[in-house]
């Protein structure tokens, strides 16, 4: 079972096609009509447009024409580059196109049944977190025949020309195209979630690690069905599309349709003096300028392959403009790679992404106000709505992506397309339920880009523990909708955080609500005791307020310790004191190394402090060997911290 759909303008396909069926009519789409407003905002396109059907355009139309993939695509004389390059991704894989183009065949003109043709077709589209199904007619925009936006060179297939219109009848008109990234259409098109990567910056051509690294990843995502585009710079307007010394083009966006690590047998390994090849397989969407560097048909190391040996390493080619490349040679030509990766969660197994949507408003209290501006207001900073999220592991990579709801269907009444937005992330207490206040012990973990994009998000490998991400937009006092998206291979349950503070109960009155609120940090604990010299020591700290303990990561054999765990405790009063206790983890019983207690009470010093360990039994306990570097923040205003 798929997952809900929305109906675009209520209008539903099968109805609609049946009444035109039985009236014997051609659809006439009401909602988005034949005309100039459908093309433009307030613009008059110069040139006579006349709307046709497709078999007034050509004999024998088709929607798809044998393979949907094997077919070069032009962006026409209005088109919009980004789509062409979007349609070639789209497909490469046919779980998401079939998804986009359902029930092609039945859509499909078949000369046989004429009788069944309707002029309407239905296509579909992952909108603002939902997927939406959109009802168009056939009637494509032409001049002097010709269609005015995008085109396949087999003259006689419309799948593209009509998956455009009903994307621009979804967000007002052709027009609304403009400015879309390749990545904002991908998204709408599959329900992806979209990373762009910096080959430059990741020195992927240096750092071998990292370009293996890279390739894991993308062999990953290609093969759960994910979506790979690249693409060269081009330094200003004049140097789009000019060819590199390698036949390349620039500014030119190329799909991803395949990618292999091949093992080479012996006779191979000689030929190439390796025993694997990294490779992988790229298309130009035109069909044309293809890599004429190593491994292309032209190069050396193809023409030392038989047709044989290419057909059983895999290494083939099914359509103009493919071509192979090595993985080094591919992180050294291509500056930008966009990696949709495919987040459909499973019925069974664990849950990758994580989303939810969210509204920055305005509210004159302001512990209701939930528009607080970017991280430069840091008076109203903290105002902004926020989201925990739990990384149960080291080392995982997190991407975070942060969608405003697109705005170019006001566009006519003079509103902006996007607002700059973006997000912060800070490091927090391992045991926070209520919201961030003030930014006192927190680590920043990490800042989006603020641009006006449809998009924003961040990549990054993060240690275990608790992150709150704050979206927001760049100026405060703003309202809009977002959708905010996490995903990662290990579940990380986002949630929001919704409360100031513990709510007033008769639970909490009985046992007595808190008055105080204290923050502490454990920096590092050191010098910790070793009974014999060649003791392997695994040191972690238990926090523990009254029932409430926090415990923190394990590190390995080490009496020198970093571990900047943070904890938060609500209190009824200071008589109940915070501890801190330093223990060995050991494979059959853990070792108590020592502890602190501290009254934490809001008149302290809040800078880092030093305290040797002790033995059980409270501040005035024996001496033992070790200190712990600390930083404890109280308050008895609960939402101070």
């Amino acid at each position: 079972m798929g997952p809900p759909l929305k109906l675009f303008k209520n209008q539903k396909y099968q109805e609609l096609k049946q009444e035109c069926i039985k009236d014997s009519r051609l659809f006439c789409d009401p909602t988005f009509l034949p005309e100039n407003d459908s093309l433009f905002y307030n613009r008059l396109l110069p040139g006579k447009v006349v709307w046709k059907r497709p078999q007034d355009i050509c004999d024998d139309p088709r929607l798809i024409v044998g393979n949907i993939s094997h077919h070069q695509l032009t962006q026409g004389r209005l088109g919009h580059k980004p789509m062409v390059s979007a349609f070639s991704c789209l497909a490469v894989q046919e779980s998401h196109w079939t998804k986009t183009i359902p029930n092609h065949k039945e859509q499909e003109w078949d000369p046989q049944k004429t009788d069944n043709y309707a002029g309407i077709f239905h296509f579909r589209f992952w909108h603002f977190g939902e997927w939406t199904e959109v009802v168009i007619d056939d009637l494509l925009p032409t001049i002097n025949g010709d269609l005015v936006f995008s085109f396949s060179t087999s003259m006689n297939e419309f799948w593209n020309a009509l998956l455009e219109k009903a994307y621009a009848k979804l967000l007002g008109c052709y027009e609304a195209l403009d400015g879309l990234t390749i990545t904002d259409i991908i998204v709408d098109f599959t329900g992806t979630l979209a990373e762009t990567v910096d080959m430059q910056k990741g020195r992927y051509t240096e750092l071998v690690e990292e370009k293996y690294k890279l390739f894991g990843e993308l062999y990953k995502t290609f093969t759960k069905g994910g979506l790979i585009c690249c693409s060269i710079e081009s330094p200003n307007q004049e140097e789009q599309e000019v060819e590199t010394d390698w036949g390349l083009l620039k500014g030119h966006t190329y799909t991803m349709t395949d990618i292999r690590k091949i093992r080479l047998g012996e006779r191979l390994v000689e030929v190439f003096s390796a025993e694997k090849l990294y490779m992988v397989r790229l298309r130009n969407p035109l069909g044309r300028q293809e890599w004429s560097g190593p491994w292309s048909e032209i190069s050396e190391e193809w023409q030392q392959l038989t047709a044989a040996d290419r057909k059983n390493l895999g290494l083939v080619m099914s359509d103009d403009g493919e071509f192979w490349m090595s993985l080094e040679e591919f992180c050294r030509n291509f500056h930008k790679l966009n990696v949709c990766r495919n987040v459909n969660n499973p019925i069974f197994g664990r849950k990758e992404l994580e989303s939810v949507l969210g509204c920055w408003t305005v509210d004159d209290d302001p512990l209701m106000n939930r528009s607080g501006g970017c991280y430069n207001n840091r008076d109203t900073f903290l105002q902004n709505p926020q989201y925990i999220f739990t990384v149960p592991e080291d080392g995982h990579k997190v991407i975070m992506s942060l969608q405003q709801k697109d705005l170019r269907t006001y566009r006519r009444m003079g509103r902006p397309d996007n607002y700059i937005i973006g997000f912060e992330l800070f490091k927090v207490e391992m045991n926070r339920k209520f919201r961030l206040h003030h930014l006192y012990i927190q680590e920043r973990a990490g800042t989006s880009t603020y641009i006006d994009t449809r998009t924003v998000f961040l990549s990054k490998y993060l240690k275990k523990g608790n992150y709150v991400l704050v979206p927001t937009m760049f100026q405060h006092g703003r309202t809009s909708e977002f959708l905010l998206r996490i995903f990662s291979e290990v579940p990380v349950q986002l949630r929001e955080l919704t409360l100031d503070m513990p709510k007033m109960s008769c639970w909490n009155l009985a046992r007595g609500y808190p008055k105080v609120v204290t923050q502490i940090t454990v920096h590092s604990a050191e010098d910790l005791e070793r009974k014999y010299a060649n003791e392997t020591v695994n040191p972690y700290l238990i926090i523990k307020c009254g029932k409430e303990e926090v415990r923190s990561p394990v590190q390995k054999n080490t009496v020198h310790a970093i571990f900047d765990t943070q904890a938060i405790f609500y209190r009824r009063t200071t008589d109940i004191p915070i501890i801190i206790q330093v223990w060995n983890s050991r494979k059959f019983c853990d070792q108590f190394l020592g502890q602190v207690t501290l009254d934490a009470d809001p008149s302290d010093c809040r800078d880092l402090k030093s305290l040797y360990l002790r033995k059980k039994g409270g501040p005035t306990a024996k001496v033992k060997q070790g200190h712990i570097s600390f930083k404890v923040i109280s308050s008895d205003d609960l939402t101070e911290l």
